[in-house]
């Protein structure tokens, strides 16, 4: 990519009707690891209209009434109107869960199994995963995403505030920020959509909307008067949510990583317990690309690594500074051998993630929260001086 360009990344709000999804899936998750730390869970949700599906295969102790569950999570975004089509209270509930696969679940345990090369705990499944991270915000990722996420976070506090009447649960944001010699100089556009009730006029959300949130969200300094906001550029955005639009969970994975800046492997995360290497590798990715950044070993850096299902070791680690390291990257790469493992049992237990708290990544990126390092383990940047050392 050239060193001057424009780059864009979106966000969606927790009415959005995949999220609605990932929502559910996550909500159902973390019911299951409250009561069992053990439990296998691979949960996908389907919303339409006035339905809510779930199914997958889930393997667990706990007990629980998953139509409760769902409704809660529903009525927690937002969904509670009289007359909308979408309604905590109101919706049809399909349950297609069954159990795990036996012959996944012997991959996946730690015992010896026939044709198992190992007693180890084996990665649930094939597949690649990236970590991504970088020096534009305090975050260390990529100005475009955290940008938006801050958009839709703070929609969804004013909507939930009641600071105006007006709003509802779905929404999306989207920046473009423009880079001069590969660094974030300005915003040259922000698109912000946002559900509302019938009675308010466009030009009243609209001056809102860049008053109220834009302009108080994003850097002043990134905005000039040439910078576009859209907002609602439909016109109009009543019909929202699972009445208007289908969802499905694992839709936005893209949403969830890195805006596009980083690259994605392809498997999503909610409904996904930490066996799943799709869910708990993609954050330990995070967590060694964070770590790397925050070493001083590079100004951007992506990590990516293999798993085949039932196998303990990663079949390749590559480390990828996009020349901005200060020693080459394959010596980064063999520091990082050095200081992490990649064993699906130690990153459960580095990343301390037999908990219920998948609820807090599902909304608004799964990375680049640092509120809370004590459920979001993989934004802590506690290995950088024990990296620096091994890296020589």
């Amino acid at each position: 990519m050239s060193k001057n360009y424009i780059f864009s990344s979106e966000s969606v709000g927790e009415g959005h009707p995949d999220k609605v999804c990932d929502t559910i899936s996550d909500a159902i998750l973390d019911a299951c690891m409250e009561q069992d730390s053990n439990s296998r869970v691979a949960c996908e949700t389907f919303v339409k209209s006035n339905m809510v599906v779930v199914g997958g295969e889930i393997t667990t102790k706990a007990d629980f009434n998953y139509n409760t569950v769902i409704r809660d999570a529903i009525r927690e975004i937002g969904y509670t109107q009289v007359g909308e089509t979408f309604n905590a209270d109101k919706v049809f509930i399909l349950n297609a869960l069954t159990k795990q696969s036996p012959d996944i679940a012997q991959g996946v345990d730690a015992k010896a199994a026939e044709g198992k090369e190992t007693d180890e705990q084996g990665a649930g499944d094939q597949g690649l995963m990236f970590g991504f991270a970088c020096n534009e915000t305090p975050e260390l990722m990529p100005a475009p995403i955290m940008f938006a996420h801050r958009l839709g976070r703070e929609l969804t506090r004013i909507r939930k505030s009641g600071v105006v009447n007006w709003l509802r649960p779905d929404a999306k944001s989207q920046v473009s920020v423009q880079y001069k010699d590969s660094k974030p100089v300005r915003i040259t556009n922000v698109v912000v959509s946002t559900q509302h009730t019938n009675d308010v006029g466009h030009d009243t959300i609209k001056d809102f909307i860049v008053s109220e949130l834009i302009r108080k969200v994003l850097p002043a300094e990134m905005i000039d008067d040439e910078t576009q906001f859209l907002i609602n550029p439909t016109g109009r955005f009543v019909s929202g949510g699972p009445e208007a639009d289908s969802g499905l969970t694992g839709r936005k994975i893209i949403v969830d990583t890195y805006g596009g800046m980083g690259r994605h492997g392809g498997g999503a995360f909610s409904g996904k317990d930490p066996s799943k290497v799709d869910r708990s590798a993609a954050y330990m990715g995070r967590y060694v690309a964070k770590n790397i950044i925050a070493a001083g070993l590079a100004t951007q850096c992506e990590i990516q690594f293999a798993y085949a299902i039932g196998y303990p070791e990663p079949v390749s680690v590559a480390v990828e500074t996009f020349g901005t390291g200060v020693v080459p990257d394959d010596v980064i790469a063999q520091g990082v051998r050095e200081v992490f493992s990649f064993k699906p049992a130690d990153i459960i237990k580095q990343l301390n993630l037999l908990r219920p708290v998948f609820n807090k990544t599902t909304n608004y990126g799964h990375f680049g929260k640092v509120d809370d390092l004590e459920s979001i383990t993989w934004e802590k940047t506690d290995k950088a001086e024990e990296l620096k050392k091994a890296v020589k």
